[in-house]
């Protein structure tokens, strides 16, 4: 989805998809339409650019590697720890004190999903390590 600026004189910039490839019956129709706005300091005027993408511009060309594979299945698991943890009522209690006592620590999660991840992430790592 693309992110616009509006200002007095109309739209300032445009930034991100603007179009994208409708995928109907098993195969793709149209190309990805894609804009870019350069935010860093420069003296050249023109920032913003324009690109357009074949459909399958982003199909992936070779099979995945054995560490993708391991990443992707630490996702999953983690994802679902996650999704246990924070429904489990004895627990929820406990986490949210935890949470709040780490909260404004230099490194502290500063959201509960984003603790719960982390701990759960180190429960992954530990079961399979």
């Amino acid at each position: 989805m693309a992110r616009a600026t509006v200002g007095a004189g109309g739209i300032e910039y445009i930034q991100g998809a603007l179009k994208k490839p409708k995928k109907q019956d098993g195969h793709k129709h149209g190309n990805y339409v894609i804009m870019t706005h350069r935010t860093a300091a420069t003296t050249n005027p023109e920032c913003q650019r324009i690109y357009v993408k074949e459909a399958d511009a982003y199909k992936r060309t070779t099979p995945l590697t054995q560490r993708e594979h391991q990443i992707r299945n630490r996702f999953i698991g983690v994802r679902a720890m996650v999704a246990e943890r924070s429904h489990d009522l004895s627990k929820i209690t406990t986490d949210q004190q935890t949470f709040i006592a780490q909260k404004n620590e230099p490194n502290g999660c500063k959201t509960m999903l984003k603790w719960y991840w982390r701990v759960c992430g180190q429960e992954w790592d530990q079961q399979h390590s």
